[in-house]
């Protein structure tokens, strides 16, 4: 293996132990819905460095959703994240016979979606609300800069270690 590569191989290491750990965490927090956040995140690796992608969202797995504007229709992603959950309402039923549009079991339930999603238009997530958490991804990603650090110097003591000189007075020790 080429000695100029082990840096890049140990930042994609360390980059894809970090991935490992926050999909770890999400999952240990009971926060995973439908997957797609854990699916979001991907390690790109660049000249000069490398990059851990999530989802445009991510970073309310730690700080909950602050109240204030909300996507329009945001009560049916509520509904989609229920779905995703396993979360089920009460029926509501109907008071007359005639043809309706909804069974009484998804009235019910796009009935909670709007509670919930002005709740949180209103409020913000119960999260966000109590504060937030840091043991999603902000400890890990402090963690694995560390060891990067302690790797990366490890490495550069080792290199300098075997410098070659071109002269009579013989290699550096």
């Amino acid at each position: 293996m080429d000695i100029e590569s082990v840096p890049r191989l140990i930042l994609a290491e360390e980059l894809g132990e970090l991935k490992a750990k926050i999909i770890q965490n999400h999952t240990a927090a009971g926060q995973v819905a439908s997957g797609k956040t854990a699916k979001s995140l991907r390690v790109e690796l660049e000249e000069g460095g490398g990059r851990l992608y999530g989802r445009r969202y991510f970073g309310v797995l730690e700080t909950g959703r602050k109240a204030g504007k909300v996507p329009r229709q945001f009560y049916l992603i509520i509904r989609q994240w229920m779905k995703d959950k396993g979360i089920q309402a009460p029926p509501m039923p109907y008071k007359t016979n005639r043809p309706h549009k909804y069974t009484p079991a998804e009235r019910g339930a796009r009935s909670m979606a709007a509670a919930i999603a002005e709740t949180i238009r209103r409020k913000g997530t119960a999260l966000h609300r109590k504060g937030g958490r840091d043991d999603i991804y902000s400890r890990e990603i402090e963690a694995t800069r560390k060891r990067l650090m302690q790797r990366f110097s490890q490495f550069i003591e080792m290199k300098v270690e075997h410098i070659k000189l071109n002269t009579d007075v013989g290699d550096i020790k």
